[in-house]
């Protein structure tokens, strides 16, 4: 198939957490030298016009994809169906997709793009249709497809002529993009390199497509970020944001009526009184919970408000998917899925309390008589301060670039005195039992083949209930679910517009993804190459909600399971 299909990224391994950790805070340091946006001035400014069909468009969303092949490959297969029947509802394919941003994890590569994401896409749409117009991709870039300064990203989507990705066209010119919609809607989509601020050239590019804005428009806004999920932490994390609405949008008399954003990898909506806030990051990487997320929003953040800023608009939680009480159930089940699915994570702990039973070994059975002793005598002092820090650190890692507070120092210094006791406790344990004898090199062989693997799955489930501790006060929560690496519960958009304005949005829920496939390699050319041993199911994750020109309406009765594919064929093997 020309690529390498991979597994699910295992976010705790110790030397992904480096160099993930390094690559973000380089990113975040040196991004003022490595923001391609600035050298995009000198490509075409082009506004785009996507017509639909007879005055009525289809238009999906998904963000978040380029994960494990099982999860990527089930939302790819879903999309590239020439429909999906869900509660009695005909929902086409389609004209256009967008991708909201981290296309790729865990950093951006030519290789890690194709594995990861343009393989799982070709196969599952690998040329255009036959018939009717051939769909179109746009690409937001996220966070994860900054980190290599956008290299990658430009070379996959940004082309000076048309591109593809299996049977999608991809035409964008730059690293954001607007598009004209029928029925006076226009979609823009804004790159925030890190939430940090709007160039020039992109302030410019999207004035002069404001220039098309009339009063009577309505804008839906891409971007790559919740920032109003994250301003309950970050007051400032809505300042970019509000700046675009009331400097760029505002002059125009134009509304936004809709604004979307990957980042958190769930489905969640909040609803105002003129406008619709979605993240909708279920396209493939691993779930985050829903249960901890606000239930109302204010932005800009009355904490941080400044003459400049727009009033302050209060938005109210109105649909998550997966619900409140099945997040929390996924957040229980980290005691049981974090040790299996992180063994080199385990590994590290078992070494680090190896090494810190081994520093205190002469303390607990008393000086040895010989020179040997020392020989594996690491000073305790030194591991002590080692994994004291590690587990402050890991409460507020520096990359995340938010402040660390009070909270945060208190819980990482309780889960390293955890981990200290718990490592002595093993160390008076060990040295006590009679098969040990204190003679080198005995002692560190033993403990490498015993005691390290020991103490380090009770070092993992150690970890695992902190966690669950740490998330009620809100930290940690996006390890809490990297560490489980869940796969299922994952989400996109459907959206409708209709030549007289009206947009009602499909929000997508598939509640398992596929884990076994078949090749099809007798199917049309444009089926997917493989389809799911068992069909794929995706149901409603709240009712539609409904956008009429004149103002917000309410959403119609929410939809039930339905087999997807099934009117169509399944797919092919090359």
């Amino acid at each position: 198939m020309g690529f390498t299909p991979r597994g699910p990224v295992p976010w705790l391994a110790p030397l992904l957490l480096l160099s993930t950790g390094l690559r973000s805070l380089l990113a975040t340091l040196f991004g003022a030298y490595l923001d391609k946006r600035e050298l995009q001035n000198s490509l075409p400014s082009d506004i785009h016009h996507q017509p639909g069909d007879g005055g009525e468009l289809w238009l999906d969303y998904v963000a978040d994809l380029g994960d494990g092949f099982d999860a990527t490959y089930s939302v790819a297969y879903l999309l590239a169906q020439p429909e999906l029947v869900v509660d009695g509802q005909r929902l086409p394919r389609g004209h256009a997709l967008v991708l909201g941003g981290d296309q790729v994890y865990p950093t951006a590569s030519m290789d890690d793009y194709e594995d990861r994401f343009k393989g799982p896409y070709r196969s599952a749409l690998p040329v255009p249709p036959p018939s009717g117009p051939r769909p179109t991709m746009y690409a937001l870039p996220g966070n994860h497809d900054w980190y290599d300064g956008l290299t990658a990203f430009l070379r996959v989507f940004v082309r000076m002529r048309t591109g593809s990705v299996g049977g999608w066209r991809t035409e964008q010119s730059r690293s954001y993009f607007a598009v004209r919609l029928p029925g006076d809607w226009w979609l823009y989509a804004i790159d925030e390199q890190f939430g940090s601020y709007l160039d020039d050239p992109q302030l410019r590019y999207f004035e002069q497509a404001g220039g098309q804005l009339r009063s009577h428009h309505r804008v839906i806004l891409a971007t790559p970020s919740p920032s109003w999920v994250k301003a309950s932490d970050r007051p400032d994390a809505y300042d970019t944001l509000d700046y675009f609405l009331r400097t760029v949008i505002a002059p125009t008399g134009a509304s936004v009526r809709l604004i979307l954003a990957g980042d958190l990898h769930h489905y969640a909506r909040y609803h105002g009184p003129d406008r619709e806030l979605i993240t909708c990051g279920g396209g493939g990487a691993y779930l985050a919970g829903t249960h901890q997320l606000p239930s109302t929003v204010t932005v800009p953040s009355p904490d941080a408000i400044r003459p400049d800023h727009s009033p302050p608009r209060t938005f109210t939680l109105a649909g998550a998917f997966p619900t409140a009480q099945r997040s929390r159930r996924y957040a229980w089940g980290v005691v049981a899925r974090l040790p299996w699915r992180n063994p080199g994570f385990l590994t590290m702990l078992g070494i680090l309390h190896t090494l810190w039973m081994l520093s205190i070994a002469e303390l607990v059975v008393g000086p040895g008589d010989g020179e040997e002793q020392r020989l594996f005598s690491i000073p305790a002092g030194i591991m002590l301060t080692m994994m004291t820090l590690a587990t402050v650190l890991f409460a507020k890692p520096p990359s995340t670039g938010a402040r660390r507070t009070a909270r945060h120092v208190t819980l990482g210094l309780a889960h390293g005195v955890a981990h200290l006791a718990l490592g002595l406790g093993g160390a008076l344990l060990w040295t006590r039992l009679p098969v040990i004898d204190w003679v080198w090199p005995l002692p560190p062989l033993t403990a490498a083949a015993v005691y390290g693997p020991a103490l380090g799955v009770l070092g993992g489930v150690l970890v695992a209930v902190y966690l669950l501790v740490a998330s009620l006060f809100r930290v940690n929560l996006n390890e809490l679910f990297a560490g489980q690496g869940i796969e299922d519960a994952k989400s996109f958009l459907r959206l409708r517009i209709t030549d007289d304005g009206t947009l009602t949005i499909y929000p997508l829920a598939v509640d398992n993804v596929c884990h076994q496939w078949r090749p099809r390699p007798d199917d049309p050319a444009d089926a997917p190459w493989l389809a799911p041993a068992t069909p794929l199911t995706v149901r409603l994750a709240e009712p539609p909600i409904v956008l009429t020109p004149g103002g917000p309406a309410p959403g119609e009765p929410a939809g039930t399971a339905a087999q997807a594919g099934v009117s169509a064929p399944a797919g092919r093997d090359s």
